[in-house]
């Protein structure tokens, strides 16, 4: 049970991921308590508004890295180190890392879709930990997680409240400072993500099912063709013997 709750060994790419938020947020105070500036979250932060009029497409990326404090980013470094590794594990490194930008970039593009002139800035890695949860629980959906460190929940069960909770909260919008949209798009990216092969395997199955359907039609048709000639042909044989 351990092993679920901590996520297990360390792996290289969920460490490195980890250092890479940390070191953002750190720049981020340095900016913050010594120059009184908030360059980075200007410049680096998904504001909708700025992606439409000035094509910012890397503020997609970027926001990922940067949180709002120290709780913000504890508690979505917890999540990765807790069903990262064994995604990692699972998966593989490269197929992990593809998934989390996805997810994330994903995520945003969602929150700038519902708001494309909106001032408010959206920052943190929420999308692609939302969307690491529900590959979780889609790869393991009986394992037992525990809630707020209490509660015993399946991970399936898991997904659900928190997918709900972020859908109510974004039709809602009973906290303004918390991106749920990009949450609930997260999800919605990654189940899109991890069902497209299975799609993409049954649309080529469809297509070659057809295929061979339309060759053994026109195949009955052609030996249909043949077979009434050769009939023929044996009918004009009888006729000129007798």
């Amino acid at each position: 049970m351990s092993a679920y709750f901590f996520g297990g060994p360390a792996t290289r790419t969920v460490k490195s991921l980890v250092v890479a938020n940390a070191a953002v947020y750190l720049a981020q105070l340095a900016f913050h308590h010594l120059l009184g500036s908030s360059l980075l979250e200007e410049e680096l932060g998904l504001r909708p508004d700025i992606v439409t009029s000035e094509y910012a497409l890397w503020r997609f990326a970027t926001y990922m890295f940067l949180h709002g404090n120290p709780f913000h980013l504890l508690f979505n470094m917890l999540p990765l180190f807790m069903f990262g590794n064994e995604l990692v594990r699972y998966w593989g490194p490269r197929r992990f890392l593809a998934y989390y930008f996805v997810t994330g970039v994903g995520a945003g593009v969602c929150s700038w879709a519902v708001s494309m002139h909106s001032g408010n800035t959206v920052i943190g890695a929420s999308g692609a930990v939302y969307g690491l949860l529900l590959a979780y629980g889609m790869s393991w959906p009986n394992r037992v997680v525990y809630l707020n460190f209490l509660l015993p929940v399946k991970v399936k069960w898991l997904v659900v409240i928190m997918g709900a909770v972020a859908f109510l909260s974004s039709i809602t919008e009973s906290d303004p400072g918390v991106a749920n949209i990009a949450h609930l798009g997260g999800m919605v990216v990654g189940y899109v993500y991890l069902k497209g092969r299975d799609w993409g395997d049954r649309y080529r199955a469809f297509n070659e099912q057809r295929r061979r359907e339309q060759l053994k039609r026109r195949f009955e048709v052609y030996y249909g063709d043949v077979r009434r000639k050769v009939e023929h042909g044996r009918g004009d044989g009888n006729d000129t013997i007798h």
